[in-house]
């Protein structure tokens, strides 16, 4: 190599060295967006404070929104999913200034394990209090003419966990701890965190859900507005249907494919089938069979609407007859009852049809969507070896996870779709470089302007300085 070239390979901007700085100078910028949006939400105040404030034992304990401002930008982070993290952030002067916490306000890894020790039951029930008032903002901002919920078990992998409190064989053959969940459009409405061994249907727990999520939708947001939920077969249980039914709400279940029902359905006539195309393109669209008919259980007490379902084509391939997965739903629309007066007027009424019925209920995958979300923005192994701090710990997760959804709809959508996953926010909105300095007595935010121009930060902090008012109904 010539003595030229090895001159052009040399570079002036080449690093020569390291040395620490005192300047903050942090790389999680954008949490300053979320927690601007926490304070303006005015969700600390309104419920937060006021219904955990027996948490904070004395004065010179850590305060309640200390630990529940941290905790949530905590979840938020993701850098870490051990408790332990927060004595690193303890030592951040940069991190505290993001999010407006003094340097001597951040709490240790022992204070937080403090905090969840002190949660009693009471305390830990009430959060699902909590959930159901976000759960009625959002039907506030959004105002759906129908509202369709999705109801199911999440398994919380914890195998590998050494002597956890509920950790027992969950149905996937994993031990864990199973979470009864109901979720509406990401978001999760209404949890129950159980331990491991609880079935789909365990107790009356889904009925009492059902109950409670009805009567807050009836007194908080309209008392007209039709209601359906979404069950697999886990729940195919008359007192849960009966339940449904009083309500004067629709319900759309799985079945089980019985000897009788398998066995009826082999006998009926060819021209008897009825066919449904599912959404798509028509060359990719999948094609149904159906029929329906009406099924009493043994211990039924009345005959109730059901639709035999087998596909015959996916992605444009045909199906053998000997591999079509098939499926019974159960259902009380298109009976005449209040709820089919409800959809009439709500001009959704293709919900009565068997086509409508099973294009809804194949969007129960959204669901699963939702908890993959959830363990994402997360974790499935909790830190705790009591059952009761994990199930504080879990609920805190919950409302983490339902504030950040509403974030990333209330001031990211122009930046990331409402669909992403919690990664992908990350990456591109909280994941920023940025630096605080003092001046005229105000904390100011300086970050880069390639990085400014691009997320259009400005108008991020309008909408975060702005959001719609979280208020207790």
């Amino acid at each position: 190599m010539s003595k030229h070239s090895k001159t052009q390979c040399k570079s002036k901007c080449k690093i020569k060295g390291v040395e620490p700085t005192d300047e903050r100078i942090t790389g999680r910028g954008g949490l300053s967006l979320f927690v601007n949006y926490l304070e303006n939400i005015q969700i600390f105040e309104n419920m937060l404070l006021p219904r955990f404030a027996s948490l904070r034992k004395n004065k010179k304990g850590a305060s309640i929104y200390a630990f529940f401002m941290q905790l949530l930008a905590f979840f938020m982070d993701a850098t870490s999913r051990h408790l332990s993290y927060f004595d690193q952030l303890r030592k951040d002067k940069a991190y505290a200034g993001v999010i407006g916490t003094k340097p001597e306000d951040m709490l240790s890894s022992h204070a937080v394990k403090r905090i969840f020790a002190a949660f009693s039951w009471p305390l830990i029930t009430g959060f699902r209090h909590i959930h159901l008032n976000l759960f009625l903002w959002r039907l506030q901002i959004t105002k759906p003419e129908v509202i369709v919920m999705d109801l199911d078990a999440m398994i919380m992998d914890n195998d590998q966990a050494e002597r956890r409190e509920g950790v027992k064989p969950t149905y996937k053959k994993r031990k864990g701890f199973n979470a009864l969940q109901l979720t509406w459009e990401g978001l999760l409405v209404d949890s129950i965190f159980r331990s491991g061994e609880k079935h789909s249907n365990s107790g009356r727990s889904v009925q009492h859900m059902i109950r409670q999520v009805v009567e807050c939708i009836r007194s908080g947001y309209s008392g007209e507005v039709p209601i359906i939920i979404h069950m697999d077969s886990g729940y195919l249980d008359q007192k849960i249907f009966a339940v449904c039914e009083k309500l004067g709400i629709g319900y759309i279940c799985g079945g089980k494919l019985y000897k009788d029902i398998t066995g009826w359905m082999a006998r009926v006539p060819a021209k008897s089938w009825k066919h449904y195309f599912g959404p798509g393109e028509v060359e990719d669209s999948q094609i149904w069979e159906y029929v329906e008919f009406g099924d009493r259980r043994e211990t039924w007490n009345q005959f109730r609407r059901a639709i035999f379902t087998r596909p015959m084509s996916a992605n444009g391939q045909l199906i053998l007859p000997f591999v079509r997965p098939c499926n019974v739903i159960y259902t009380n629309l298109g009976h005449g009852s209040l709820v089919d007066e409800q959809l009439k007027k709500a001009k959704a009424d293709w919900l009565l049809s068997p086509e409508g019925i099973i294009r809804c209920y194949h969007d129960r995958g959204r669901s699963e969507l939702t908890f993959r979300s959830f363990k994402e923005f997360g974790s499935e192994q909790l830190p705790f070896k009591k059952f009761k701090h994990n199930a504080a710990f879990y609920h805190c997760m919950v409302l983490a996870f339902n504030l950040y959804e509403s974030f990333k709809e209330d001031v990211c959508s122009d930046v990331v779709p409402v669909a992403s996953y919690p990664e992908t926010l990350r990456r591109k909105v909280i994941d920023i470089g940025a630096k605080l300095i003092k001046r005229s007595r105000k904390v100011i935010l300086k970050i880069p302007q390639a990085i400014f121009d691009s997320l259009d930060f400005k108008t991020l902090w309008a909408r975060s300085s702005n959001p719609p008012r979280f208020a207790l109904l």
